[in-house]
């Protein structure tokens, strides 16, 4: 899967995101010198973690037939320590139906056993750049 992210115009910050038929706004915060058209990248970054979570969650409770209703998932970030190599995501997970207080524990144990936070903690990522 191959997504591309180009600048919006030859003015101003904005790029548009585009992965398979979706596009979304991408910019800096105007601390960065943006004008905060869209998210930035360090917000998807945090929104692939709580999408993740969110829907692990409803994944596995439709699987196992728990009677889950609302999921919603916050993270806030603490990144200023990030240029010293710590960069803190704290989530929040909220669900919602007549589930048990196994069920509840459960869901919040699977949840953290997501694929982005996985990867986010336990996975080496390489990346490479070329210029083309």
């Amino acid at each position: 899967m191959t997504l591309t992210v180009r600048r919006d115009g030859v003015t101003g910050t904005r790029h548009i995101l585009k992965i398979r038929a979706h596009e979304i706004p991408v910019d800096a915060s105007p601390d960065g010198g943006g004008t905060d058209a869209g998210p930035s990248p360090h917000d998807l970054y945090d929104a692939s973690l709580a999408a993740c979570k969110a829907l692990t969650v409803l994944i596995y409770a439709r699987r196992k037939g728990m009677p889950i209703e609302e999921i919603e998932v916050a993270v806030d970030r603490d990144d200023s320590e990030e240029r010293h190599g710590v960069y803190r995501l704290d989530s929040t997970l909220r669900v919602t139906g007549a589930l048990t207080e196994a069920q509840r524990a459960e869901l919040l144990r699977v949840a953290g056993k997501c694929p982005v936070h996985r990867l986010m903690t336990e996975v080496k990522t390489e990346i490479e750049t070329r210029l083309v």
